[in-house]
């Protein structure tokens, strides 16, 4: 996330074509001091700072600080919404997904499908379970985890007892042969929809179409809290019964444990900013998407080597935690973007199957070459609800001009 994320400095300035330091134009002065950060989230607090601080006082004049009534008024909220019958709030989306995989049983010995093209988190919590990763390659147009791919690999690997197929950057997977081929092969399926809360899928809401979703509340997500906090959904009465035990040290009653599970509760406080912001979440969505899709009418040309995030053989409602592009010389263009006042991210530079900690794994580089062209080329611009029109035409015009240099 931008470190930089005050408002004010984010000048608003008419769109000026084909402006740049060494590309182009020189930059004026005003426009050398534009600050476009990736997340605005001082702007989107801002309108919302006197109902935030309200909420706050409530929690803190009832003193109930753990589970209290807010927690349960989100959690009914959030099952609404992503079409669930029930949704159990935790600490953080990294806790949700070691919660689902300790709710469906995955422990020692067992292996569980993912991505290699995810947050760390998403294997991690794997590995905390006790359980091995085992990855199946991207489809490139989604970044998202390829059913084919997917189907291989339980085909050939003994021992997987779940999937966790990511929903990345806000557009679901493929998840209906997902779900079909996991079901053949005798695996839960856990969907990671850290980033993409409000997200459908034919109709239907992400979080919703397997037997248990995992959300984060980190405060970069389009549904942020102002610290670390999560929450799962399900509609099957007996996971949802153990997940609530689960984040509780797996107690059904007083001291008495059901289960081994742990502490990871939803404090009071998060859920009370969370309901406040939930009110705004459709409209932010709305504005994401309208950002992306003016993204795409300027960057669209068939003159610039940029690859925009592609449309899916699938109805799909994308939410845009992230809008990611494809591009040569990506990190040269990072640099570009960040010297003119732009900041951008590289989600993720290392695949999970490269990573360090996950040598013993055996995976060698390009066992998984399109999550490995993902991790070169990928770059997310600025998305959020704050951005203005006309900052959107000044990165495009940035990138164009990028392109446009003389052949070094």
């Amino acid at each position: 996330m931008e470190a930089d994320a005050n408002p004010h400095a984010i000048i608003r300035l008419p769109f000026s074509p084909r402006v740049g330091k060494r590309f182009g134009k020189p930059l004026t002065r005003s426009l050398e001091n534009r600050r476009i950060p990736l997340l605005d989230l001082a702007a989107l607090h801002a309108p919302l700072r006197d109902e935030i601080v309200a909420a706050l006082a409530r929690v803190v004049d009832s003193q109930r600080f753990i589970l209290g009534s807010e927690v349960k008024e989100l959690e009914e909220a959030v099952a609404r919404y992503c079409g669930t019958a029930f949704a159990v709030g935790c600490a953080s989306g990294s806790d949700a997904l070691f919660l689902a995989l300790l709710a469906a049983g995955v422990g020692p010995g067992d292996r569980v499908l993912t991505t290699p093209y995810s947050f760390f988190a998403t294997a991690g919590a794997i590995t905390r379970a006790g359980a091995r990763p085992v990855f199946a390659d991207i489809d490139p147009a989604t970044y998202n985890i390829d059913p084919a791919a997917a189907e291989r690999v339980l085909e050939t690997t003994p021992g997987i007892r779940a999937t966790i197929p990511v929903h990345l950057f806000g557009g679901c997977a493929d998840m209906d042969p997902l779900v079909e081929s996991a079901a053949r092969h005798g695996c839960a399926v856990i969907e990671d929809g850290a980033q993409a809360i409000g997200a459908e899928y034919n109709g239907r809401r992400a979080l919703g179409l397997s037997q248990m979703g995992c959300i984060s509340f980190y405060p970069s997500k389009n549904l942020g809290a102002v610290g670390d906090a999560g929450m799962l959904t399900t509609s099957d009465p007996d996971l949802a019964r153990r997940l609530a035990a689960l984040r509780v040290h797996g107690t059904t009653g007083p001291y008495y444990h059901e289960w081994a599970g742990i502490n990871s509760r939803l404090d009071t406080l998060q859920a009370a900013v969370l309901l406040v912001k939930f009110r705004y979440l459709d409209a932010w969505t709305a504005a994401r998407q309208r950002n992306a899709a003016l993204y795409r009418s300027l960057l669209g040309e068939s003159s610039l080597p940029v690859r925009l995030p592609a449309g899916t053989g699938y109805q799909t409602r994308h939410v845009y935690n992230q809008f990611v592009i494809g591009v040569p010389e990506r990190d040269r263009l990072k640099a570009w973007l960040l010297e003119n006042g732009v900041g951008t991210e590289v989600y993720y530079p290392l695949p999970l199957h490269m990573q360090p900690c996950y040598r013993d794994l055996g995976y060698r580089e390009n066992d998984f070459p399109a999550s490995e062209a993902a991790a070169r080329e990928t770059l997310a611009l600025p998305v959020h609800p704050a951005l203005a029109a006309e900052d959107i035409h000044y990165i495009c015009d940035l990138i164009r001009g990028f392109y446009a240099r003389p052949a070094q």
